[in-house]
């Protein structure tokens, strides 16, 4: 095996135009080479503007909220969700909603008490969930699990389909809640407004 030519190899005294030799990476195709080095430390001068790669949404640094960030773009920190004055509260509209399914009336009660009176946006989704949770959650579970025993078994399954449909309708209501919206849960008595 030969070795390749050195740096200093290449070039006579005689013959000054000469080239320096093609060297190839495995795998890369012959003759692309990697230029000579220049003068100096064997780096060229940086690339100009327009060449490289800049981060989409970068701005130059002196910009009133320093580089790159603005304001409002892609969820910043500090935004308020959509439909929201703060995140607080949607997590209070999300927890009278999902709360929900898993302590009943208990979790939009709660939302209501603690937020109800600095929010009305939070108010109005612990009312609706409220409502729902009263109507179905007790009123419809007590009657189902009343009719459940009253036929000896019969109709065991009905509380389980009540509690189904309380399930279907939080989802679908927390996820509205999600975007800013306030849904209106079918079937409901509107007990508080």
């Amino acid at each position: 095996m030969s070795e390749p030519p050195r740096p200093g190899d290449y070039g006579s005294p005689s013959d000054p135009n000469s080239t320096p030799p093609s060297y190839s990476v495995p795998g890369e195709a012959p003759g692309t080479a990697y230029p000579p080095p220049t003068s100096g430390a064997g780096y060229g001068p940086p690339p100009t503007s327009g060449a490289g790669y800049q981060q989409p949404g970068y701005q130059q640094p002196g910009n009133a909220y320093g580089a790159g960030y603005q304001p409002g773009a892609y969820g910043a920190p500090g935004g308020a969700p959509a439909g929201y004055a703060n995140s607080d509260e949607k997590t209070w509209a999300l927890i009278a909603h999902f709360g929900g399914i898993v302590v009943g009336f208990i979790a939009p009660l709660v939302a209501l008490l603690v937020k109800g009176n600095e929010s009305p946006t939070v108010k109005a989704h612990a009312n609706e969930s409220l409502n729902f949770q009263l109507t179905w959650g007790v009123g419809a579970m007590i009657i189902a699990v009343i009719l459940g025993v009253c036929s000896f078994g019969i109709l065991i399954f009905l509380p389980f389909l009540v509690w189904i449909f309380i399930l279907v309708f939080a989802i679908i209501a927390g996820m509205k809640a999600n975007n800013g919206e306030l849904y209106r849960y079918p079937a409901t008595f509107r007990f508080l407004k």
